[in-house]
């Protein structure tokens, strides 16, 4: 008879403090405690943040563990994120997941946080399976922009990346000058439904390769904005979503352009898509029509499981366990972890 594995997984790689439970591959609960104070510096403060971690992850994972009704004398290992993300932050789920496991004698189990965002596909969906290996994975988040050649759950290899800004990062940037509250980016998709897409010209960045480069992008909307603020004090009450709408076109354009040529490149018709851009309507219409047009095999995460969370650290940790791939408590966290 198979043995049941219960899964703890911990998530604090930025500013949101996470705690999953996984039974193997199924989700039990998956518990997110959000930091509202970074609204009103534009962005996420690092000390902040590893200090709001550290008041919110007992309760966090304690949560988890409730609505999943089990005792944590019932889990089978611990999976916590060891990087990329802010080192403060690293640092206080990495303790806790080392000091818990220690204390219940369970292995311990390092996640890197963009496998993640791709291998959260592999948690138990009644409405499809995971995808077939090879695949090509994207990560679009505040913090990175990647394309990966996946050939199994842990051979991945970056094949492309951005030069500058991430994706997630740009649209943050185009929303404050607009004086849009941070995150932006679901405000921008949500006031772009309301505009004009083509209201707006920006200049598609000529970066050769699968490389991607979101600075320039941004500088020329940035300089729009100004300009025409200074003829027009209202220009952007104005043109808000025609502003949204259009922007929010051309970084899909730059993404989806690259994602074209790296398929062509590697010869695969299977896409993943991983990490917060890819709640984004305007990704999800495109690659939609993909799907319809060109027979693309598109995968696109349920929305749960696009902003970090724990339960994407828990399915890594669960595919670890089977291959017996445990961490060490000696095991640093690293903020520029690579695949």
């Amino acid at each position: 008879m198979k043995k049941t594995n219960y899964i703890l997984g911990i998530e604090s790689s930025c500013d949101d403090t996470a705690a999953a439970v996984l039974k193997d591959n199924v989700v039990l609960s998956n518990c997110i405690a959000n930091q509202k104070i970074h609204q009103s510096y534009g962005g996420v403060v690092p000390e902040l943040a590893s200090r709001a971690h550290q008041s919110n992850i007992v309760p966090v994972v304690q949560q988890a563990l409730s609505i999943a009704n089990i005792d944590k004398k019932q889990l089978s290992a611990i999976a916590y994120t060891r990087g990329p993300g802010l080192l403060g932050s690293l640092l206080v789920g990495s303790t806790f997941a080392k000091s818990l496991a220690m204390s219940l004698d369970i292995p311990l189990i390092e996640v890197n946080h963009m496998q993640a965002h791709l291998l959260c596909h592999f948690i138990r969906n009644e409405d499809r399976p995971p995808p077939e290996f090879p695949f090509l994975g994207v990560t679009l988040s505040g913090g990175h922009t990647q394309l990966v050649l996946v050939k199994s759950h842990f051979d991945m290899r970056e094949i492309g990346r951005t030069r500058d800004d991430a994706i997630g990062e740009a649209f943050d940037k185009c929303g404050k000058v607009m004086g849009l509250n941070y995150p932006a980016g679901p405000e921008i998709d949500r006031l772009a439904k309301k505009g004009k897409s083509d209201a707006f010209e920006f200049p598609i960045p000529k970066v050769e390769g699968l490389e991607v480069s979101f600075s320039g992008l941004k500088t020329a909307f940035i300089n729009l904005v100004h300009k025409n603020k200074n003829i027009n004090s209202n220009f952007i009450e104005e043109n808000l979503n025609d502003l949204c709408a259009s922007i929010q076109k051309t970084f899909v354009t730059v993404i989806v352009n690259k994602i074209i040529l790296a398929k062509e490149k590697y010869n695969l018709n299977r896409v993943v898509i991983g990490g917060g851009v890819a709640a984004n309507s305007e990704i999800r219409k495109v690659l939609g029509g993909k799907v319809i047009q060109d027979k693309w095999e598109v995968f696109l995460p349920p929305f749960q499981y696009t902003t970090d969370n724990a339960a994407m650290i828990g399915i890594v940790g669960y595919q670890k366990l089977l291959s017996q791939q445990w961490g060490t408590m000696n095991q640093t966290v690293s903020a520029r972890l690579s695949l």
